[in-house]
Order: C-alpha cells, then structure tokens, then sequence
C-alpha cells in the first residue's frame, strides 16, 4: 500500500496545459499558428515547444516535433517511455507518428482539429490496433481556452489586408 507521504506529487492536466499555452502565445507573438506542446515525465517538464514552422522554414516544426526533440535530448534516447504530451491543438498525422516512434505512454491534447487531427478529428490512427505500440490519447482538456486563442489568431489574420 502506498502511503499519502510517498507519492510523488502530480500536477494537474491543466497545470501542465497552461503550460502548453504559454507556448502557444509565444508562437501568436512570433507570428506563428498558436501551438505549444510541453512533454512531462514523472512530473517533470524534459522538453517544449512551440510552432515554429515559418521561423524555421522547416514542414518538420510543429510544437510537437520541437517538445519531442527537446524531451529525447534530454533523456538520451529518442525512445521516451513513461512520459506524456500535453499539446494546445490535437496532434496531425505527422506528429502522431513522431509521437508512435517515441514510445509515448500517453498524449493529452486541448482543442479538436477536424480537418488534420489524427487523433478523431479527421481520422483516427490512435484507434488502430496493428500499430506497434499503444498510445493513450485523451482530448478536451482546457479545450475553449485553446479554441479560443486559435480561432482568434485567425480572425485576426482574415482582417488583415497585408
């Protein structure tokens, strides 16, 4: 029996969200689609990013990608098993293969992206059961907060006439 006294401490999901909008506002600021991502292991933060795919002039720089790179350099292995994800925009198909190769036990995600989601907005890969390795993928988590900034970030790019 574990005992209260030797329990780690666990912060929030939405702890480790806001987090992730940190990130994201600092890509808003850098003119950048609001997305941060923030990878925790044993309650403690190995890797973050944020967008950065125009700054980079890289397809690759998704805040996803940018956190999983910082995490496995971190930890010395690309594989990252016993850590989470917690990202601002349900991850694509290319960052949930990223997230497949790392061997990540679970990502937890805010806002739904119907159109390039993989994780139930557009398809599903989560759900497929010949994939090597199971990760546990749980969306919703401060979902209007994350919403709100992207929907806002975009209404504010349609008003502009540059």
């Amino acid at each position: 029996m574990v005992t209260e006294s030797t329990q780690e401490p666990r912060f929030s999901d939405a702890y480790w969200m806001d987090q992730a909008l940190e990130l994201a506002r600092q890509a808003w600021a850098l003119g950048e689609v609001p997305v941060g991502a923030v990878v925790v292991r044993s309650n403690v933060l190995i890797g973050q990013g944020s967008n950065r795919p125009i700054g980079l002039a890289d397809p690759t720089g998704h805040a996803e990608i940018i956190a999983l790179r910082q995490a496995a350099q971190t930890m010395g292995n690309y594989r990252l098993p016993g850590c989470r994800l917690y990202v601002t925009l349900e991850p694509c198909l290319m960052c949930s293969g990223a997230i497949f190769h790392a061997r990540l036990d679970e990502v937890i995600f805010g806002a739904s992206d119907p159109k390039t989601g993989a994780a139930g907005g557009a398809l599903n890969v989560y759900s497929f059961s010949g994939i090597n390795h199971q990760t546990q993928i749980r969306g919703g988590v401060l979902a209007e907060t994350s919403s709100a900034l992207l929907k806002k970030f975009f209404a504010e790019r349609r008003g502009r006439t540059d």
